[in-house]
This record gives C-alpha cells, sequence and structure tokens, in this order.
C-alpha cells in the first residue's frame, strides 16, 4: 500500500464565531429575568414555611427591583375601551407608576382592582415587554333608572346596578319599577324601540305580578300591556296612534290586555260651573 507522501491539503481557517445582535442578546435576558422572577414567585407558593415564603418573597422582590436595571421598567400605559372612567381613576386602580419595574405588576391583581369600578363590566391586563402596559375596558352603558323599595338605581342592560350617587343627569332614561323590573328592563325597551316616536313619550313601566307591564305615557296616560305577545299590542297601539291621535284625547287608561279588544276609560268630565252671580243651595 503505497503511502500518500508530500503536503496534504493545506486546512480551512478557523471561523470566526458570530456575535448575536445585542436586541436579540437582550431579549435572552429578560427571557432569563422573566423566568427567573416567575420561578421565585412559584417557590414562594409552594412553601409552606412562614419564615422560607418571607425569605423567597424578599428573593423575589429583589431579583423584580434589579429587572429595572436592564430597562424592563413601565414607560408605557395603554388604555382601550374607555368612556366614562376617569384616567385618574385607571391608574390608581392599576397601581402602575411610570418607572416602575413591569414585572413588579400583577395582571391579577390590576385586574381585579379595576372591576371593582363602578362603570367597569371587565378588564384585561397585559405586560408588553419591556416597558408597555396594555389594559382593555369593557364599561358599562346605562339603560334605565330602577325603583324600587322606595330607591332609585341606575341599571345597565345586565340589570346590574351602576353604584353613582347622582342620578340627575340619566333624567332621559326610563324608570322601571318593581322588584324584578331590572332583569327584564332590556326586553321592554328593545320591544319599545320598535315604535321609536311613542316609545321617546313612554316614560315609566310598572312591573305587575312578575309577568307583564304597564306603561306610562306622556306623564299622564296608563297603557296595560298583555303578558303574551306585548309587542303585538304596542304595535297595534303605535298604528292607532298614527292614524287616529287615540292618545291625545281625554283617556286616562288603555287596557290591550285582551288579543281582540281594546278598552279605554276616559276622564270624568269636569263638575260644570254655577253662573256668575248665581247663588246655590238654600237660603237661610
Amino acid at each position: 500500500m503505497k503511502s500518500s507522501g508530500g503536503r496534504g491539503k493545506p486546512q480551512p481557517a478557523p471561523r470566526r464565531r458570530r456575535r448575536l445582535p445585542r436586541r436579540i442578546k437582550r431579549g435572552a435576558l429578560w427571557l432569563i429575568l422573566a423566568i427567573t422572577v416567575a420561578g421565585s414567585y412559584g417557590a414562594i407558593i409552594a412553601s409552606r414555611i412562614p419564615a422560607g415564603q418571607a425569605a423567597l418573597a424578599e428573593a423575589a422582590d429583589r431579583v423584580i427591583a434589579a429587572t429595572a436595571l436592564f430597562g424592563l421598567v413601565v414607560t408605557d400605559i395603554q388604555v382601550e375601551g374607555r368612556e366614562t372612567t376617569d384616567v385618574a381613576t385607571v391608574m390608581a386602580a392599576l397601581s402602575a407608576a411610570r418607572g416602575a419595574p413591569i414585572l413588579a405588576i400583577s395582571p391579577a391583581r390590576a385586574k381585579e382592582q379595576l372591576e371593582a369600578l363602578p362603570w367597569v363590566r371587565s378588564a384585561t391586563i397585559e405586560r408588553r415587554l419591556p416597558g408597555t402596559l396594555f389594559v382593555r375596558l369593557a364599561e358599562r352603558h346605562p339603560l334605565a333608572v330602577w325603583q324600587h323599595g322606595g330607591i332609585q338605581q341606575l341599571i345597565d342592560r345586565d340589570g346590574t346596578v351602576i353604584p353613582v350617587d347622582d342620578l340627575s343627569r340619566f333624567a332621559h332614561l326610563l324608570v322601571v319599577v318593581g322588584d324584578d323590573a331590572a332583569p327584564n328592563a332590556a326586553k321592554l325597551i328593545d320591544m319599545l324601540a320598535g315604535q321609536p316616536e311613542l316609545a321617546a313619550r313612554v316614560t315609566a313601566a310598572v312591573r305587575v305580578g312578575g309577568r307583564r307591564w304597564n306603561l306610562r305615557i306622556d306623564d299622564a296616560i296608563d297603557v296595560m300591556l298583555p303578558e303574551e305577545n306585548p309587542d303585538s299590542a304596542w304595535n297595534r297601539l303605535a298604528e292607532l296612534e298614527r292614524i287616529s291621535l287615540l292618545l291625545k284625547r281625554d283617556v286616562q287608561t288603555v287596557d290591550l290586555r285582551l288579543p281582540d279588544r281594546l278598552v279605554l276609560r276616559v276622564n270624568a268630565p269636569p263638575a260644570p260651573q254655577p253662573a256668575p252671580g248665581k247663588k246655590t243651595g238654600k237660603s237661610a
């Protein structure tokens, strides 16, 4: 067997290791720090010894504080869906000052605090590293004023009370009366909206026996809707008003509870007044 003899092939020069871009290195560092903090919190939860819990909590606080040195601080707070709740109230509920370590913000705790606000129905909070807190709010929309037990309260479509002290700016809303009026108000108001001209004249709705509604129109006329098919009766009343101006007459009540007839009760005519100068009664 012949040996190859002579000089071999030249060896390629060793390859230089490529440096990772700085932003990738930062991303990896943030990920490691986040995992470290998550592990610290997991250890706190897992620990059953009070002293151990305190030590782990202190260690986690130190790690979170250290993340601020790497730029993981709150620099921007974005809020979507806010209509009624003022900005200062949202910020106070978040407890997230700009410049604070972003990993110290608990989305679960912030969610709980935001959803305790009067106008907030639900809230979503996200930490978008390195420095953005994103908040999405779904606020309650006032539907009606609920009168029950001698008090009045603002309610939304779900019948949930919106705890506000001053109802004066909601005077344009329909007043629904009765213990079970709140959860049934949305369905009634949707039905009334089918005849908007007449609906604008309804000032109150009284829930009767947990089964049906009486409407107050023009603060003067009571309209009794049936338990079954109230929408048909409502449409019929609107048509009669367009054709004959029924509710412009001297009417006290309109009973629509019977599907094949309309029962009206008119106001009693005023008592005749004696002629001027004419005495009434017997003389002494």
